[in-house]
């Protein structure tokens, strides 16, 4: 048989442009010396014992690692407390410094310190010490962005309580589904939220889902918005009552590192959610040395930004528990990009000095459609590393982001992490590494992933696979919230009980830089040749006059699998029969004919949940003709009508 058909994954994308750190960044940060990487692989216990040090310890750990695959404990015999690393150990020397400069989405600002989100929470978990909350209870948190989110997080944490967020944009079904399965005591909620201008439901959302509850018995209501909302008595209870009358004074329990700090769920891909469990230790360790390194954060003087929701596992670690242990200020933003207008961000980021911004590549793309004159109308100059998360970011994205709003100087970092590993895993480190657009470019510290075949062998490299991991680390979760069979079967049956394989797909470049493809479950077998979706929608965007694709597989009676793209052309670039002939030649050329997609389908967006995810299990089901999943989670549901019409079309055309 042909080697190249034999292949796990096609390595089709060649990227040859390189960035070395500017010498003025590489001289000022934080690690700049290779070595780390040297020190970190020959002992690693040893360097996430320096980086677990850097964190309050109320009792010292005996033992940095037990590993019995697939589970491991870290840190053990050590006793500490979250929200005490995230706020008390700042009050000293920087009680007034601004833990959260506040934007509401209808124009409300408020900058609350550290000392001020102190009180705040400790409040708060007095609060829910009265309502019956004990250390190993479950907490559910139903909210906006707005700082009453933290607090609560944080106040959970300090009684020992696990919270299980659920993020604002989902259903009432899927508010009950995540409530039932961790049997929590307490909802927390508000009347409402602001999205591009309309309000949020939250409070009918919940009232909805409580109808088949049973261990709810109470609920806290933040007033939000002011709407008048049903309020059942007894159960409902208004937050700013319950706080106004509590005790600022609040000590936090001491806490076994590998207690239970929090359950987030993530979607399975058959049915029901996985509850993703992350303990204290070894998760606050993961996310406090990777903030601080990566993103190079200097709290001093950094204004720090990720553009995530709190409800999402990067907004727990990038936004909460990271920042706030370094204690650097943040911006915590409510609304949409494009509210009122498509500069909101950047007016943010002029108005408050943003120097760090980390986002995902559906939103650069999104901007990259807008064009450059909504960012040229601010002074982004203070702007010194930008950041990249949730999937694999097309090179073509990665130098607009560099160009039209790092002003050509940043470093970019894009990072590859998971729900599952708590905090990132694969990185450059600014100070340090030579950057290449689209690639996440090494394992950090402490991490060994490698890209391996079918049957576990490293592909080496220039070769396509799987991404493993093989090796804990501390912040990787413990297991799935009442259902460790489903832990083993989902994440250690592939290659074995030592091997965590996280379901992407990978590819190793000559320089042994890691380059990711996407999950493994969005690769297509066009003629027997196994190509990832990332790589052609990579070569659309290179084209241009493209701002966004996404590519999909369909079933074809001939090659087993077409590939079907949905394109969003940029302002100006009509998208008519003659522009999707240019394109099929541009993939091409840029990764081979073999990878020309069979049809092209244009359209003025893709559909896309609150986080920024491209929903490409609705484009197959469009593709394929098939009835439409769930779109709960969709900020852009009707896009799909338009998509759906313009697909039933679908003919495509290889010349």
């Amino acid at each position: 048989m042909d080697r190249e058909v034999e292949r796990t994954l096609e390595a089709l994308l060649d990227e040859r442009r390189t960035f070395a750190p500017p010498e003025a960044f590489a001289k000022a940060a934080i690690l700049n010396d290779p070595s780390v990487y040297t020190e970190a692989e020959r002992d690693p216990d040893a360097w996430w014992e320096t980086q677990a040090e850097r964190l309050d310890w109320f009792v010292r750990w005996e033992r940095v690692l037990e590993w019995e695959p697939p589970h491991h404990r870290w840190f053990l015999g050590g006793q500490l407390n979250a929200s005490h690393n995230c706020l008390d150990r700042h009050l000293a020397e920087n009680a007034d410094r601004v833990a959260y400069h506040w934007i509401g989405e209808p124009g409300e600002k408020r900058s609350v310190t550290y000392g001020e989100l102190h009180e705040e929470v400790c409040k708060l978990a007095n609060v829910l010490k009265e309502l019956g909350v004990q250390k190993g209870d479950r907490v559910a948190i139903y909210l906006p962005m707005i700082p009453e989110l933290p607090a609560a997080m944080l106040a959970c944490a300090r009684i020992g309580a696990a919270h299980s967020v659920v993020f604002g944009g989902f259903s009432a079904e899927s508010l009950r589904d995540r409530i039932n399965d961790a049997e929590a005591k307490v909802l927390i909620t508000a009347d409402g939220g602001y999205r591009r201008g309309d309000v949020v439901p939250l409070k009918t959302n919940v009232d909805e889902a409580l109808t088949a509850t049973p261990s709810i018995e109470k609920v806290v209501v933040v007033q939000r918005t002011g709407e008048d909302v049903p309020m059942q008595e007894g159960r409902d209870l208004v937050y700013s009552e319950l706080v106004a009358n509590a005790s600022p004074d609040c000590d936090a329990e001491a806490l076994d590192s590998e207690h239970m700090l929090y359950i987030l769920y993530t979607s399975g891909t058959t049915g029901k959610p996985k509850g993703i469990v992350h303990t204290t230790g070894g998760y606050l360790t993961g996310v406090s040395s990777t903030h601080r390194s990566i993103f190079d954060l200097k709290p001093e003087t950094d204004v720090y930004w990720c553009a995530a929701d709190i409800g999402w596992v990067t907004g727990h670690s990038y936004i909460v528990y990271g920042p706030l242990a370094n204690g650097c200020t943040s911006i915590l933003y409510e609304g949409a990009p494009d509210y009122p207008d498509k500069d909101r961000w950047w007016s943010i980021v002029e108005e408050y000095g943003v120097t760090i911004l980390y986002t995902a590549p559906t939103a650069i793309r999104t901007f990259m459609k807008w064009g450059p004159d909504f960012p040229r109308k601010h002074d982004m100059s203070s702007l010194r590393l930008l950041g990249s998360v949730g999937e694999p970011i097309n090179p073509e994205a990665w130098i607009w982001y560099q160009e039209f709003i790092g002003g050509g100087r940043t470093p970019v970092v894009d990072t590859w992490w998971q729900t599952e590993t708590g905090a990132i895993a694969i990185s450059p480190l600014p100070g340090i590494t030579t950057l290449k657009p689209g690639s996440a470019t090494k394992p950090y510290p402490g991490v060994f992933a490698d890209v391996v075949d079918e049957s576990g062998r490293g592909v080496g490299p220039g070769g396509g696979g799987y991404l493993v991991l093989k090796r804990p680390l501390p912040s990787m979760f413990r297991t799935i919230y009442g259902d460790d069979q489903r832990y083993r079967e989902t994440y250690f049956s592939k290659f074995g009980d030592d091997i965590y394989f996280p379901g992407d797909g990978a590819k190793l470049d000559d320089d042994g830089y890691f380059w990711l493809l996407g999950r493994v479950d969005d690769v297509m077998n066009i003629a027997g040749h196994r190509i990832s979706t990332y790589e052609v929608e990579s070569a659309l965007v290179d084209h241009p006059a493209v701002a966004e694709a996404a590519v999909v597989g369909r079933r074809h009676p001939q090659e087993g699998e077409a590939i079907a793209a949905f394109v969003t052309p940029k302002a100006g670039r009509e998208g008519d029969e003659d522009f999707a002939v240019e394109l099929r030649a541009h993939v091409a050329k840029v990764i081979g004919k073999i990878a020309r997609p069979h049809s092209i389908v244009f359209t003025d967006d893709l559909p896309k949940t609150r986080s920024g995810k491209i929903m490409r299990r609705l484009l197959r089901d469009v593709a394929e003709g098939r009835a439409l999943g769930d779109v709960t989670t969709l900020q852009n549901a009707p896009i799909l009508d338009e998509i759906r019409t313009k697909a039933n079309s679908l003919q495509g055309d290889e010349s």
